[in-house]
């Protein structure tokens, strides 16, 4: 079964991360998607993460969201994952669960960001090789 630290070796461990205080209007441009798999980071300790369903729409949501920090919406305490966890285990914490991301926690630092897509294409690609294996076992 692959493993986190297999999925971030492919994808890469890029992510963005943002302060407590920071103003929520602030976290959104220039990256649409960025509150998807934003972490909320006090220094070098992870402090929440933010929902991913924020999408300001006109003046009266930038107003609301120019009012507010990161802190009035984040997720704490978060649930985290270490690069040893499989995918299998993840699929199930993201379902049992209802998140759509996991911070990567490794010797108390984030080391990357996986998303239900990541475990999703993880799992399909994992079963395309084993039927490509059973189909060369048949044919041989």
């Amino acid at each position: 079964m692959t493993t986190v630290r297999q999925l971030l070796d492919r994808k890469g461990s890029g992510g963005v991360s943002l302060r407590p205080e920071a103003p929520v209007l602030e976290a959104i441009p220039p990256w649409p998607s960025i509150m998807s798999r934003a972490a909320v980071m006090k220094g070098e300790v992870l402090a929440g993460s933010c929902p991913s369903a924020i999408t300001p729409a006109g003046d009266p949501a930038r107003a609301l969201l120019q009012r507010h920090a990161v802190r009035d919406i984040m997720t704490s305490p978060v649930l985290t994952v270490s690069p040893d966890t499989s995918v299998e285990q993840c699929m199930q914490l993201v379902t049992d669960k209802r998140v759509r991301h996991l911070p990567v926690v490794e010797a108390g630092r984030v080391v990357g960001m996986v998303s239900i897509g990541d475990l999703v294409k993880a799992v399909i690609a994992e079963q395309q090789q084993q039927i490509q294996q059973l189909e060369s076992y048949i044919h041989s």
